[in-house]
């Protein structure tokens, strides 16, 4: 198969729309990490807060990962555009492979951080869950027929 000038050119916006995705969930956690700290600072012993800290610096450190694999897969994917222009067709190959291999890579470290988010709001489901048996009892006392 020959590599043509289009074929990188293709993934560019993948890589945009993918690079777009992983910014917003940087966003996102840093809004969270604040937000976290308030609540720290307002209540420093709550236990669920310590797991969230842990949770939270995983998935800052893979975003950034992902980003960093994101940039490498699009930066690679403009040197394999470059080769191709200059007529360097087997080196284009390599790199267009090397770009795709950071793609890839960009794509796992994605899905691991998405199980990771998962976690984390299972962990709230169940501090909130805790605190709805623990209300939901006292009122069906209350209601009880004698």
């Amino acid at each position: 198969m020959e590599l043509q000038l289009s074929t990188p050119a293709l993934l560019f916006s993948a890589i945009t729309l993918l690079m777009l995705a992983f910014t917003n969930r940087f966003l996102a956690i840093a809004n969270l990490i604040r937000s976290l700290h308030k609540n720290y600072m307002d209540a420093p012993e709550q236990e669920i807060i310590v797991e969230q800290i842990a949770n939270l610096r995983k998935r800052l450190s893979l975003i950034k990962n992902m980003q960093l694999f994101g940039v490498f897969s699009f930066l690679l994917c403009v040197i394999c555009m470059f080769l191709l222009f200059q007529g360097v067709t087997v080196a284009a190959n390599w790199v267009f492979v090397a770009s795709m291999a950071s793609l890839l890579v960009a794509l796992a470290l994605s899905l691991i951080e998405i199980q990771i988010s998962t976690k984390a709001l299972n962990v709230e489901l169940k501090d909130m869950e805790e605190v709805f048996k623990n209300r939901s009892s006292t009122i069906d006392t209350f209601f009880k027929k004698k």
